[in-house]
């Protein structure tokens, strides 16, 4: 179970690195002497078609685009304490089974990856104190037109790697905890219908 517990952790570092790592190179960075210019805000490029294409904008994190105050600064908090009780809720499910297990850790290694977005990036790109950083979203995927209460949509909202993460995992939580029983249940059902055959 530790050495489960610790390949979870594992693959949690390796994918907020691989969120952090894409978010540069399309933001565009300048450290030890390595220059990357990144994407021009709302820059757009084809990578399938139309279908699927790289961008550059930046999501202030809050609903209703409320980007400071006391909002933004609870959101970044909130974001953080997330962070540690996921940790901590990692390290105390020893007993549950894997696909239960892989599904937590994708939405920690979400939610920790726009964490750092929120709460840092702002000082590192010099535009806002700490934990009023905005984050970086980039993948745009191109979807039939839709009007929705109003409001015309031609594209899905432009998304990031900790957001497929987040989403990815929930998807699977929710799947797992509906569909697919645990080991223990199974075999305590076998059981049940031993006993009731030996009654018969």
């Amino acid at each position: 179970m530790k050495k489960q517990t610790t390949l979870l952790f594992i693959a949690s570092f390796l994918l907020i690195t691989l969120d952090q790592v894409t978010k540069f190179l399309i933001k565009g960075f300048s450290f030890l002497g390595i220059s990357i210019d990144g994407f021009g805000y709302g820059e757009k490029v084809e990578v399938v078609g139309r279908a699927i294409q790289l961008t550059f904008v930046e999501n202030p994190g809050m609903a209703f685009s409320i980007e400071f105050g006391a909002g933004k600064i609870f959101l970044s908090i909130f974001s953080i304490i997330a962070s540690i009780l996921l940790i901590l809720y990692i390290r105390k499910i020893g007993d549950k089974p894997i696909g239960y297990k892989i599904s937590v850790m994708l939405i920690f290694a979400g939610a920790t990856g726009n964490m750092i977005d929120r709460v840092f990036y702002g000082v590192l790109y010099n535009y806002a104190p700490i934990f009023y950083g905005k984050v970086v979203d980039f993948i745009l995927i191109d979807i039939p037109d839709i009007n929705i209460f109003g409001k015309y949509y031609d594209y899905f909202p432009v998304f990031n790697v900790a957001d497929s993460c987040v989403s990815v995992g929930i998807v699977l939580l929710l799947f797992y905890n509906s569909h697919i029983p645990t080991f223990s249940e199974l075999r305590g059902k076998k059981n049940d219908e031993e006993l009731n055959r030996i009654d018969e």
